[in-house]
């Protein structure tokens, strides 16, 4: 060996540490109220007069029916958060109630006229450690009802409105034990069924005597029993021993039955119930090919309102219990159903709809005559709703074959209307990862295609919901970079449409979808132009270990055990802080310092990973937001310098100011 060469490594090394001192010196950092901004210049305010009308779209989520049916408990954001408001009747002024710097969730009111009022759920600074709370009608005030450190899931009223049963992991904060809370003078918690791992209550029987709790290990594998809570005693509901995905379930309004959602014997969920005293199963939904997602139960127990999750797009059935007769409701607007809500008159069903060209809104049915009426009528900034772009449902081959036939992947693809190609296009990849891209509306997408005339796809690569248990399976374990060779399939298939520049392709995602962000840009960094990380996991090792301990069983289910020798080895070599030297081109990453899914470190981590190999990278950080931005402020910012961000690296033009 050549004597010199120790004392080249050693002159190599110092340069390259002189380098690097030399990039983190010219990294520009400031903090503008809760933000931490690092090498994003300053918005040029032609990006932020464009947005302006965008960043101001509003949308309503159903909350509640008040007790006496007259009125609905809606969530909407008018400040900096989203905050409960009441509204009285079909296109009526919200009213607001709840004014807190955090935003709200849940919204749940009692059938009791002793206890006037409803439950919510609030965090701070997005650390979802949730608290319950208790807002009271007669004084406009509001209680916290748990110890303000555990993690708590939203309270189940008894049918009798003087009590309700939640999750909590405040007896080691890992495991979710299952509590009773009675709104008597001493508003203590009972503690009614201890465990480990992640239980939650679904539904009380029409008696209050029994509730219906769940088990969830993994989205392919959970379990659903029957809690006696005189006894303590649990029935298991299971129809074979085989593992089985359990989904939504409901108590019959008899009590002698169970509703529910199954994957048992079937690629997807369908809607089953379980009779207590034969112990017989019956399939509800079997012309039905999708999965049912949720279910409830109308007051007086005639009729079971589901809906189903069709290639992204919900579609809403009504089951009359006593003739056994299934109904599609079509007069309802085609998008995404969610928060089925039914009225104490038992013939009014109030949902939130959401479609791809409008927000979310509430819509009620009255389910004899199936007409319907729309509640709130959320704005859009004064844009032009009818310049909104609908996407199209479309599909691409992949690498590997389903039996004898290419594999295909199914995307949603959103075109510009005026804009003249080829366009530059973005990827934008979904979160879980058992999450899926479905079409509501989002003003972001919007602003993408009909203001910076860039194409945007939304594909649902394997281990996607919605498609069925064997689809969800795709990519587990040692198979987690298949659906990153899903990407590149996406990638070629852009380079061959026309209507597509090649030569621009940029990717987006949140969460997970932040770990594929980068490692696509590691596998096809040649291919693409930029990338966004938001919130994503740069390393799975370090991910595992640090996130917070209530949820990390479940996460190594999906991804593997790194107590694993073997399995840490290969989630070592797969994470993006391992191959980051692969990656030349802008990167973009934003994170939540209070995030208690994926923590700051893993931002941090990569951020530096990337800036040690010479590599250009913009970073966000917010200080009071958790796993994503919920504070208009904070969002606003976030959008902007993402706009910013995609006009200098992948559109590459000076934008104008829109007459």
């Amino acid at each position: 060996m050549n004597k010199l060469y120790p004392y080249f490594i050693s002159i190599s090394l110092l340069l390259q540490t002189f380098m690097t001192m030399d990039l983190t010196a010219q990294i520009e950092r400031r903090e503008v109220g809760n933000l931490v901004i690092e090498n994003i210049p300053e918005i040029p305010q032609t990006i932020t007069d464009r947005l302006l009308q965008y960043q101001n779209v509003r949308s309503a989520g159903l909350a509640d029916w008040t007790p006496d049916g007259e009125s609905i408990l809606i969530s909407t954001r008018f400040g900096e958060t989203a905050q409960f408001h009441i509204v009285d009747k079909p296109g009526a002024m919200r009213q607001q109630i709840t004014y807190f710097k955090e935003p709200i969730s849940g919204g749940a009111y009692s059938s009791s006229a002793v206890h006037d009022g409803f439950l919510f759920r609030k965090d701070i600074g997005g650390n979802e450690a949730y608290q319950l709370f208790f807002f009271d009608n007669k004084t406009k005030q509001s209680k916290m009802l748990t110890d303000g450190e555990s993690r708590n899931g939203m309270g189940i009223w008894s049918h009798a409105g003087d009590k309700f049963v939640f999750a909590s992991t405040k007896r080691n904060k890992k495991d979710y034990d299952l509590y009773i809370h009675r709104m008597d003078e001493r508003w203590e918690d009972e503690l009614v069924f201890e465990a480990s791992g992640f239980w939650l209550p679904m539904d009380w029987s029409p008696d209050d005597k029994k509730i219906l709790i769940k088990n969830y290990i993994s989205i392919n594998e959970s379990n659903l029993f029957i809690l006696d809570i005189e006894t303590g005693k649990i029935t298991s509901i299971k129809e074979s021993e085989e593992q089985i995905s359990y989904g939504s379930a409901r108590w019959a309004g008899n009590g002698k039955s169970v509703y529910f959602t199954s994957d048992y014997n079937n690629e997807v969920r369908k809607l089953k119930e379980f009779d207590i005293e034969s112990g017989k199963f019956r399939t509800i939904s079997k012309g039905i090919p999708w999965d049912i997602s949720s279910i409830n139960v109308s007051p007086d127990g005639k009729m079971v309102a589901f809906t189903s999750n069709e290639s992204g797009l919900s579609k809403l059935y009504l089951l009359d219990v006593h003739m056994n007769k299934l109904v599609q409701v079509s007069t309802i607007p085609n998008g995404l159903v969610g928060g089925l809500e039914w009225n104490n008159d038992n013939t009014r069903l109030a949902m939130t709809i959401n479609t791809s060209t409008n927000p979310a809104d509430i819509f009620v049915v009255n389910t004899k005559n199936f007409s319907v009426k729309q509640w709130t009528f959320s704005e859009v900034g004064g844009l032009d709703i009818e310049s909104f772009i609908e996407p199209e449902l479309i599909s691409f081959p992949t690498f590997d074959k389903v039996g004898k036939k290419q594999r295909e992947i199914p995307a949603f693809y959103y075109k510009p209307k005026e804009a003249i190609g080829p366009y530059p296009t973005v990827i934008i990849i979904h979160g879980g990862p058992e999450g899926q891209f479905r079409p509501g509306f989002n003003p972001t997408i919007q602003f993408l295609v009909n203001e910076l005339g860039v194409a945007v796809i939304g594909p649902n690569v394997r281990g996607s919901a919605g498609y069925g248990k064997n689809y969800l399976l795709l990519d587990n374990g040692f198979k987690r970079e298949n659906s990153v060779k899903d990407i590149g399939a996406l990638i070629d298939w852009i380079a061959k449409q026309p209507e597509l520049d090649s030569e621009k392709t940029a990717v987006m995602g949140g969460s997970y979808g932040g770990y594929m962000v980068l490692a696509s840009m590691i596998h096809y960094n040649d291919k693409l132009t930029c990338g966004v990380d938001a919130v994503g996991i740069s390393n799975f090792v370090t991910f595992l270990e640090n996130t917070k301990s209530y949820r990390r069983d479940l996460r190594r289910q999906e991804y593997g055990d790194e107590r694993d020798p073997q399995m840490r080895a290969h989630l070592e070599n797969i994470s993006p802080t391992t191959n980051a030297h692969k990656i030349n081109k802008p990167m973009f990453i934003i994170q939540g310092l209070n995030d208690p899914r994926v923590p700051a470190s893993e931002a941090e981590q990569m951020l530096e990973a990337i800036r040690k190999n010479g590599g250009d990278s913009w970073y966000l950080l917010a200080k009071d937001e958790g796993h994503g931005f919920r504070k208009k402020t904070n969002r606003d910012y976030y959008i902007a310098s993402v706009m910013m961000f995609f006009d200098k690296f992948l559109i590459k033009s000076e934008m104008p100011v829109k007459e």
